[in-house]
């Protein structure tokens, strides 16, 4: 079935498989795959599905409300929760009971731009709400120079040298432009608050609009009349200043909104349009990326993308998954080595077998979380949209005082002390003060890697005193490294080169590690093996091209085909060994210390944090490992339980916990401690007891977080701190009669303008 959608706010485009001829194929579950997840239904037939848009129009918390209130009259339609700050709305809706297309219709008749949160179509509503606002942008500062050009005159010539004529036709020429500022460019201002008293929700552009209208009515009165009610003074200049500014720090905020869902949309902007799968029969088929299926084997060649999760099953190369972790260098790939969907194939062609397709890669995982935490309101935006509505009211009573007063004292300045008070007051940068710093954070921290799935962790993050860590996949690689090789009976370089050459064969973790040791030159792509086991609990065997039969695994059982146990306590700690009739290799592995383990934690440390190591391991190899590391505290043979107990009895003590683990059994106690970041190997697996994947894998960017938590805090109090200052200050000298509307238009627009680009700040790339 089709269902046919707005071509208004999804227009053709050959480059994406949702659009077709002006419809959107939004029943197929593959193309629902990018920005929806099912969930099970209250009946057989019809399941849950929880969706993700992109909004446009949307400038403050009235807009999300009114949009929340259109859908949830819909039938079917069983939550809708809008974030303001991005501009994206998260939908849970039966499609048995309701179409997509009626969904989008209805946020198009509330009076907002909707599309799908998939690549192509979000981008091309993003790229038209941007042409949109750069052309009212353009036409109100361009038209406001003219004016103020006109007005100057007034302003700067001596008395007598400004004929009464020449200031009329000046006058008349700051009307005629502008009316062009006040229909086009103001035109969402009084858009939107005509939707906000529709919905009975009181939003900043209610006071805005009052403003422009009481400026312009009682402008244009002293134009018409100038010995009337309102005077002989005109404020056109100040009229279309006010616009100007007020679209400037809209267009900056609506900027800093694009920039955040561009970083969602680099994850799949290069996701290949065909994948090339090799049949049964040896030929192959190109089919689109959704259709592939678990055990397909497919071809990719070099510089192609991966389209699905899944294992290299012939071939050597390279691949950069910058996009999904933040790492720049490419990564090496060898048979049985996985790669994920959306990475680039740098070298050679390889087949791959696929593991995970659609809605269960990786690549998708992470967009789904990405777009959940970018529709999260954390505390301090709430309570910024909490106080704006009584803000308001008392804003409108302030003007409303402040008119009557001067009515009495002098009537010919009543209405401009209550414009200008509409105006100074208007809560723009209150509203944007915490919003705009979390989203330049937000992609910050995305770029570097660290992907955070719960917006509320940066706060957190500035009152975490304890970071506890696992060992296995946390402090160290989720690899094993060989320490030690030594051979009995033969040199050790030839034995060691076979051996790697046999453990290609298993993806035993000792046998992977095997294969990437670098104590001795890597073996050569030729396979000499055939007749090759691989035993459990034992290890493998096979025979080379002389005919002899060779064994790598436990050292008891390739001693074995010695006749001896001498090799298998050659080595203390060997774990593994390799030989035949008359030749044995024994082999030691260990745990690797991440790269930069000893560099973030002495960061954390200088940032005044404990650490603690909380392992399963035994007790020595654990104090051990946080020796080396530089680990303050440490306790081994931990289980799941006691990591449980040992977390909250630090959290009785009064501490604020970071739990760092890999995913894989540390859920309860991630979802216990007050913070949590998971490993990129574990995250999918974690995803919901985590509040951030460290994509990255790289531990210095704990460190580089919390220093950002920290300055995004700062930035958020300097944003409030200035709002609360400005307002203060302004109100009075507004009330006063001291403050013209130009100014008061002025010092709002700054105002919104400073909370902005101070927050942009945060969007630096992180050193």
């Amino acid at each position: 079935m089709m269902i046919s959608a707005p071509t208004l706010l999804l227009p053709p485009d050959p480059d994406t498989a949702l659009v077709a001829d002006g419809n959107i194929a939004l029943d197929d579950p593959d193309l629902l795959a990018p920005f929806t997840r099912w969930m099970p239904g209250d009946s057989a037939d019809t399941g849950l599905a929880e969706s993700q848009f992109q909004l446009a129009g949307l400038h403050c918390a009235a807009c999300a409300g009114i949009i929340e209130r259109a859908l949830l009259g819909l039938p079917g339609v069983r939550a809708a929760r809008v974030n303001a700050a991005s501009s994206r709305l998260t939908l849970s809706w039966h499609p048995g009971q309701t179409r997509l297309a009626t969904i989008l219709e209805r946020v198009e008749r509330a009076g907002y731009g909707a599309a799908p949160d998939a690549a192509a179509p979000a981008r091309q509503l993003r790229e038209r709400e941007h042409r949109t606002a750069l052309w009212r942008l353009f036409v109100a500062v361009f038209l406001m120079m003219q004016v103020m050009m006109m007005a100057a005159p007034a302003y700067f010539a001596a008395a007598g040298d400004l004929s009464p004529d020449l200031a009329r036709l000046l006058q008349w020429a700051c009307w005629v432009l502008t009316l062009p500022v006040l229909l086009f460019s103001a035109g969402p201002f009084f858009s939107g608050a005509w939707r906000q008293i529709r919905a009975r929700r009181l939003g900043m552009d209610v006071p805005v609009v009052l403003g422009l209208a009481t400026t312009f009515v009682a402008s244009s009165g002293a134009l018409f009349e100038p010995d009337g009610f309102f005077g002989n003074e005109v404020y056109f200049d100040s009229l279309t200043m006010f616009v100007a500014f007020l679209l400037a720090g809209r267009f900056l905020e609506m900027r800093a909104r694009h920039r955040a869902a561009a970083v969602l949309e680099q994850t799949s902007a290069d996701m290949p349009e065909a994948a090339e799968r090799i049949e049964a029969d040896g030929s192959s088929t190109s089919v689109a990326p959704n259709r592939l299926r678990v055990g397909d084997l497919v071809r990719v060649c070099a510089g192609q993308v991966f389209p699905a999760d899944g294992r290299i099953e012939s071939g050597l190369t390279t691949a950069n998954e910058s996009l999904l972790s933040g790492e720049s260098l490419p990564v090496s790939k060898a048979v049985g080595d996985e790669v994920v969907a959306a990475s680039l194939n740098l070298q050679s062609p390889v087949l791959m077998r696929v593991q995970r397709v659609g809605a269960d890669t990786r690549h998708q995982a992470i967009q789904r979380l990405m777009r959940e935490a970018l529709t999260q309101r954390p505390a301090a935006t709430e309570l910024a949209d909490r106080i704006a509505g009584p803000f308001l009211w008392a804003v409108l009573a302030l003007a409303a005082g402040g008119a009557l007063a001067w009515s009495f004292i002098d009537p010919s300045r009543s209405v401009w002390v209550a414009v200008s008070v509409l105006i100074v007051t208007c809560p723009c940068a209150l509203s944007l003060a915490a919003p705009s710093a979390r989203l330049a954070a937000t992609g910050a921290l995305a770029r570097r890697g660290m992907l955070l799935v719960r917006l509320g962790l940066l706060e957190t993050l500035c009152k975490v005193d304890t970071v506890v860590l696992d060992k296995t996949g946390t402090l160290t690689e989720d690899r094993m490294e060989l320490l030690q090789a030594q051979a009995v009976g033969s040199e050790t370089a030839p034995l060691l080169r076979a051996a790697q050459s046999l453990a290609r064969h298993s993806q035993h973790p000792f046998s992977r590690a095997l294969v990437g040791a670098a104590l001795a030159p890597l073996a050569s792509e030729t396979d000499i093996w055939t007749q090759v086991q691989e035993l459990p609990g034992k290890g493998l065997q096979g025979v080379d091209s002389s005919g002899q039969m060779w064994r790598l695994g436990a050292p008891d059982w390739v001693a074995e085909a010695r006749g001896t146990v001498q090799a298998a306590s050659l080595l203390d700690g060997a774990q593994l060994a390799f030989g035949g009739a008359a030749e044995t290799l024994c082999l030691r592995f260990g745990e690797l210390l991440r790269p930069d383990a000893r560099e973030a934690l002495a960061a954390l440390h200088g940032q005044g944090l404990r650490t603690f190591l909380l392992s399963g391991d035994a007790d020595e190899r654990v104090l051990g490992l946080a020796a080396a590391a530089g680990v303050q505290s440490a306790q081994g043979a931990a289980t799941p339980a006691i990591k449980l107990d040992v977390v909250a009895q630090m959290q009785a003590e009064g501490r604020c916990v970071l739990m760092v683990g890999d995913g894989i059994n540390d859920a309860p106690v991630l979802a216990r401690a007050d913070a949590s970041v998971v490993m990129g190997q574990g995250a999918m697996l974690a995803r919901a007891s985590a509040d951030a994947l460290l994509l990255s894998n790289r531990l210095m960017d704990l460190a580089k977080a919390r220093e950002l938590a920290l300055r995004t805090n700062r930035v958020i109090r300097q944003n409030l701190l200035w709002s609360a200052v400005y307002n203060a200050a302004c109100i009075p000298l507004a009330l006063a009669g001291l403050l013209p509307p130009w100014a008061a238009g002025l010092g709002m627009a700054g105002s919104s303008l400073f909370v902005v680009l101070n927050a942009q700040r945060l969007a630096r790339p992180l050193n």
